[in-house]
């Protein structure tokens, strides 16, 4: 179930498409250890934005994102008043659902308050797979769970923290997209590369 692109120089995982955004997202991004602090809480965001729509939706608006939340930093978003919603709530240029707004909010908040417990938000998240990267050997996009136990265990910690929009669908798709797991299919040309140089661990997540 994956797709040849490229002129015919690599195969990709079978959901990329041929829009060079998402190309180059899959190519460069997904699926690759994330530890920078401050890029995991820009995926949590935008994996809770992505709720019940698809994620080159949230893709397409990532800059707009980057611009009006402030470079994700959690300090600033968790200091946005009324206002600061509204005008979030009537640009275009994200998506405008007033749960998902007031939820980047909390969860900033949920974030510096991890901070100020002396928990480390990095090494705490990644502390979920071990703190290597899970690398997963699906041969098919229909082997590829929704969900995990792993995922559940994350929603759960992270809604006892205070966090929103951090069901265990959306908690996997972070795993993915911030390389705790390794999802990319057996005949991918990132399956191999995506989590060399970082150690892993070879078994289902």
């Amino acid at each position: 179930m994956s797709t040849e692109q490229g002129q015919g120089r690599f195969v990709r995982c079978g959901w990329v498409g041929d829009d060079p955004l998402y190309v180059a997202y899959h190519d460069d991004e997904w699926g690759v250890p994330v530890r920078d602090e401050r890029l995991l809480f820009e995926f949590l965001l935008l994996e809770g934005a992505q709720a019940g729509l698809s994620w080159f939706t949230v893709l397409k608006k990532r800059a707009r994102y980057r611009e009006v939340f402030e470079g994700f930093d959690p300090e600033r978003i968790a200091r946005f008043d009324e206002a600061r919603k509204a005008a979030l709530l009537a640009d275009p240029g994200i998506i405008r659902n007033r749960a998902k707004v007031e939820a980047a909010v909390i969860n900033a908040r949920a974030w510096l308050a991890l901070r100020e417990a002396g928990v480390d938000p990095v090494a705490w998240l990644w502390g979920f797979v071990g703190g290597s990267p899970v690398v997963n050997n699906f041969r098919s996009l229909a082997e590829v769970p929704a969900s995990t136990p792993v995922s559940e265990a994350m929603s759960k910690a992270l809604r006892q923290r205070g966090f929103k929009f951090v069901g265990s669908t959306i908690c996997y798709a972070f795993m993915q997209a911030v390389g705790m797991v390794n999802d990319h299919t057996v005949d991918c040309f990132r399956h191999p590369a995506a989590t060399a140089g970082d150690d892993a661990l070879i078994h289902r997540c």
